[in-house]
């Protein structure tokens, strides 16, 4: 059974990748010009995840309007540890932040928030361990549009074909086309701001 809050994603020795849902619009001039540019807003929190399953069960499977494509961002594990280096929490932990007003103040001055959501099963029942989200805030989206993401991959064929395989009763084969997700190493000082568990 995989610890309880543990990062997996799928990355190598300088990247790792980010799942997001985003309208045509956006994902459209996003995979046209290579990066992201407008309508992607840069004023706004983006959020990032490293599960596939778990934005999968947050669009539908791509179904949900405004989240009809779904993109791969594969971004600098530079920047990535950069963004949890500077994140804080989206709900109070006694044991790192002391009392919930420290953490209010902690959490209203962070440029990056994280929160942990259950992670799913291709038919989206929920699990007992713990998949992570990260909120890149405005005072970074420059950084991760810009310098941090150094490619964009439409996944939405292979969304749907997985989806399609899954409502016929094929989920072996659904299983085998989803990305490798495996224990990310994290920094001790990281892990435990983040009360993330590290790799067995």
């Amino acid at each position: 059974m995989p610890p309880q809050r543990q990062i997996r994603a799928d990355f190598d020795a300088g990247t790792i990748v980010m799942y997001q849902a985003y309208p045509p619009a956006i994902a459209d001039a996003a995979l046209a010009a290579g990066r992201f540019v407008a309508p992607f807003s840069f004023t706004r929190m983006t959020w990032i995840k490293p599960s596939l399953l778990w934005l999968m069960h947050r669009s539908n499977w791509a179904r949900k309007p405004g989240q009809e494509r779904i993109l791969a961002v594969r971004m600098t594990r530079t920047g990535w540890e950069e963004a949890l280096s500077q994140a804080v929490l989206t709900a109070p932990e006694p044991a790192i932040h002391g009392s919930a007003a420290a953490w209010a103040k902690e959490f209203e001055a962070a440029r990056v928030h994280v929160q942990w959501d259950p992670e799913r099963t291709l038919r989206g029942a929920a699990l007992n361990h713990y998949s992570i989200q990260v909120g890149v805030g405005r005072a970074l989206i420059g950084a991760f549009a810009e310098e941090w993401v150094v490619g964009l991959t439409d996944l939405t064929p292979i969304v749907h074909r997985i989806d399609t395989l899954i409502r016929s009763g094929h989920a072996a084969k659904a299983q085998r086309l989803l990305p490798p997700e495996r224990p990310y190493p994290l920094d001790p000082v990281i892990a435990r701001t983040l009360h993330a568990d590290q790799p067995r």
